[in-house]
């Protein structure tokens, strides 16, 4: 199990863990800064050319690296997905105050990460 674990955490899963946090950080400004600050209730095009075109490019990046740590694309999508997992609820509680400690966003939590772990062992 220890081989498989640092087998999957190798440079460039590291890489690409790294590329898939940054881009959910963009992400969530794209998306939800509108509700954080007024100056982005009315600018949608402007969250998107700023927040979504980094955004792109870290999520271009990070699946670019893990391909090349497995050439298994649905590796890069499920880990994209656990990243978010970590990211979402830090920002939205940070900025709006939303706490991930209920029951149902807990079980998504854990779901998230069983789908990261079947990614890691099998």
């Amino acid at each position: 199990m220890w081989e498989k674990l640092t087998d999957f955490f190798n440079g460039s899963m590291l890489w690409a863990m790294a590329f898939f946090c940054i881009g959910h950080i963009f992400g969530w400004y794209t998306t939800n800064s509108q509700f954080v600050w007024e100056y982005w209730k009315d600018k949608p095009l402007l969250a998107n050319i700023i927040f979504g075109i980094p955004a792109g490019m870290m999520f271009w990046y990070g699946t670019r690296y893990v391909m090349q740590s497995t050439p298994e694309l649905w590796t890069a999508r499920f880990t994209a997905a656990v990243i978010s997992y970590s990211v979402f609820p830090l920002m939205t509680w940070f900025y709006l105050g939303e706490s991930m400690f209920t029951i149902k966003t807990m079980l998504c939590v854990c779901l998230a990460l069983m789908i990261l772990i079947v990614q890691i062992l099998f």
